[in-house]
């Protein structure tokens, strides 16, 4: 479903089908906006939004479906976790995407629901460093050699039997970013075995309660403003949240 505003489109998308099939099982991506320059559109749990050996992965998903001689990942997002993402398809558009992207020129924001009861709002602020050999991400001091600096600020929409619905903004794109800036003060994400209570060889292919729900930013082309907005669907963890997911339905087109 699209809102078109003057210079202002907005795609919205309530329902998530993370295993929409096509005749023959393969797997259909919805899109919330689709140009010849970008797609948006919804990623599902257990896809790999980038290529690696012979997964399943967005690019070759959406090459397939949008018929496009070239589709190039613009950011990522974790395997196990679902939702709101643009990809280009033209060199011009990526060149772009890409500066805006390392500019910070994005909005990007997540819904999660974290073990514990956070502040009712907040800013979280690390240096984060990646440890390759165990494919882990920790908090380090500012002066570590490659740590990078990490921001986030977040508002919790509820609170039922321990856990907390919050919904956060990233100003920074650290990998697992909101995961480990979470977990490292106790309100690890539900499902999140990696940062969380317990370290399993299920990293990556379990299910986190983590969804990317809003994406806005400038058309690379047209400099008309483009925003996705879809809510994850209300199971597992979400289920305990479904009066504040359908308050967040009452979404406001700008003037």
């Amino acid at each position: 479903m699209f809102f078109i505003n003057y210079n202002y489109i907005i795609a919205v998308s309530f329902n998530l089908l993370y295993n929409r099939k096509k005749n023959g099982g393969v797997l259909l991506i919805d899109f919330l906006y689709n140009d010849k320059f970008i797609v948006v559109c919804l990623k599902p749990v257990g896809v790999l939004s980038e290529p690696f050996d012979r997964e399943k992965n967005m690019p070759e998903l959406l090459k397939r479906q949008t018929k496009a001689y070239k589709i190039d990942v613009i950011h990522r997002l974790d395997r196990n976790v679902g939702g709101v993402m643009v990809y280009s398809k033209s060199s011009k558009a990526t060149e772009i995407l890409a500066k805006m992207m390392a500019s910070h020129n994005f909005e990007k924001e997540y819904l999660a629901v974290v073990n514990g009861k956070p502040s009712p709002t907040g800013v979280m602020e690390d240096y984060l460093l990646k440890d390759k050999k165990k494919c882990k991400v920790f908090v380090a001091k500012k002066d570590t050699k490659d740590a990078k600096f990490a921001k986030l600020e977040y508002t919790v929409l509820g609170e039922k039997n321990g856990l907390s619905l919050v919904r956060i903004k990233l100003h920074t794109g650290r990998t697992h970013q909101i995961r480990v800036q979470f977990a490292s003060r106790g309100f690890s994400l539900v499902g999140d075995t990696k940062y969380g209570k317990q370290d399993t060889k299920d990293n990556g292919k379990t299910p986190i309660a983590l969804y990317s729900f809003r994406l806005a930013f400038s058309h690379p082309i047209s400099k008309k403003q483009i925003e996705g907005f879809s809510l994850p669907k209300p199971n597992g963890p979400f289920a305990l949240f479904k009066k504040e997911l359908k308050e967040l339905e009452n979404y406001k087109i700008p003037n």
